[in-house]
């Protein structure tokens, strides 16, 4: 029922991800600049990349500009960019000179598309088109792309790490050392390999990590362990949002939490103080609680190792990393690749695949809209009109993220239960007989 169900339903969402697009596409022609939920700073368009890329032909990204990035990404864009462009001019300056990273950019995008397109195809031929379309052309890649966000390098790796396409072990773990010095969050995939006790594929893929990080590390010259430890620990403190806007396109609550604790926004005169006291209440508890399931889920996982699948164990440390921490909500872009690798079965398997194209389209819902405001818009070439707006976004995109946990968490839960159960003898015996290889 559900499996015919989905054969209708997917093609109709990735549906509704073209139609957004079409309409970003017809409001960014019209109005010059990309709409809500895509980054509000109008001027700033693929400056992620830009920045970077300024800083990897100077030796100051890590005493004067204080990155955590690993030497990695500006060995890479160092390569990927054109360094007389960066001699003269700082990164905004620079956008419009160096032809040849928006080449490496568009390139990148169009690789990432194929290795979406191959992956899905390998693993199920059904669904491939709809969740490509969902995955490589929704929000949090056009995100991505918008930003120039090195995630886009980060996601490539990702996949070659973990979906379908590298057979040698020794390849997959030289992507997943790629994907962590892009991102060292993304440890948090390297660590379901301890729950699954692949050792063997743990070690190598953290040697693999090691060494990508010290030949960077002596190409560059700079980005000792001291100097990115020093750069987080400065960053490291209290997330502040000064307003509604820091929490554009977040996927926890952490900005919002902020503007409540703090008195940047009269919130307190628009919801009321005891609506705010008790926010300040549900929201960390719930968050706690979805931490809580991904840890119980973990616990079984190392306990029946087994009865997981090897993707979901994956997803798992990763929806630990996106819950506890704020990383942005283009990051849904490397746990959706996971998502989409699940059948429709179920029902939290659906639930968890409806989520994820519903985030992955790119609109939003408007609540309220702010007084325009004139802005240089580097898409237009000038000064357009802006109209911000109070989006659902920032308010529901939290609550659907840690959803996608819960029913991931309970899919291990459930599958580990019914391994239990299905063994001889049930639970008693499976857990006699588990003391008793151990002694």
């Amino acid at each position: 029922m559900m499996a015919r169900i989905g054969r209708w339903a997917e093609p109709l969402l990735a549906l509704a991800v073209v139609a957004a697009i079409a309409h970003t596409v017809w409001f960014t022609a019209s109005n010059g600049y990309l709409p809500a939920p895509f980054f509000y700073d109008v001027s700033d368009t693929f400056m992620d990349w830009f920045n970077t890329a300024y800083w990897s032909h100077d030796a100051g990204a890590y005493d004067s500009w204080r990155t955590i990035y690993p030497p990695l990404s500006f060995l890479v864009l160092r390569v990927l960019s054109n360094r007389e462009c960066y001699l003269n001019n700082e990164g905004l300056g620079a956008r419009d000179c160096d032809w040849f990273s928006f080449v490496a950019i568009s390139v990148i995008m169009l690789v990432n598309l194929a290795v979406i397109w191959l992956s899905f195809r390998k693993l199920d031929r059904a669904t491939a088109l709809p969740r490509t379309i969902a995955l490589g052309l929704g929000l949090p890649m056009l995100y991505t792309l918008e930003r120039g966000n090195i995630l886009l390098l980060t996601f490539t790796c990702l996949v070659l790490a973990f979906g379908p396409l590298l057979k040698g072990a020794r390849w997959r773990w030289l992507a997943l050392g790629l994907a962590i010095n892009f991102k060292v969050y993304l440890i948090a995939a390297l660590a379901p390999q301890l729950l699954k006790r692949r050792w063997r594929w743990f070690e190598g893929a953290a040697i693999a990590t090691i060494v990508v990080y010290l030949v960077s590390w002596l190409l560059l010259g700079a980005g000792s362990p001291r100097e990115i430890f020093t750069n987080i620990a400065a960053v490291s403190g209290d997330f502040e949002a000064g307003t509604l806007l820091d929490g554009w396109y977040a996927i926890t609550y952490t900005p919002f939490l902020s503007i409540l604790n703090g008195s940047y926004v009269p919130i307190v005169s628009i919801i009321g103080s005891s609506a705010v006291e008790t926010l300040l209440i549900v929201l960390p508890a719930l968050q706690r609680a979805t931490q809580l399931i991904i840890a119980l889920a973990a616990v079984a996982t190392f306990v029946r190792p087994e009865a997981v699948p090897m993707h979901r164990a994956t997803c798992l440390g990763l929806l630990m990393a996106l819950v506890t921490s704020e990383s942005g909500g283009y990051t849904q872009l490397l746990l959706f690749f996971f998502i989409f690798m699940e059948r429709w079965q179920g029902i939290a398997r659906p639930t968890a695949l409806v989520t994820s194209y519903l985030l992955s389209i790119p609109a939003d819902v408007i609540i309220d809209r702010y007084p325009p405001a004139v802005a240089e818009s580097w898409i237009h070439g000038g000064p357009v009109f802006v109209d911000y707006v109070l989006s659902l976004g920032p308010f529901v995109r939290p609550l659907a993220v840690m959803l996608i946990a819960w029913c991931v968490a309970g899919l291990i839960l459930a599958d580990v239960r019914r391994d239990f159960a299905a063994s001889p003898g049930g639970w008693r015996r499976r857990f006699s007989t588990e003391l008793l290889a151990a002694r």
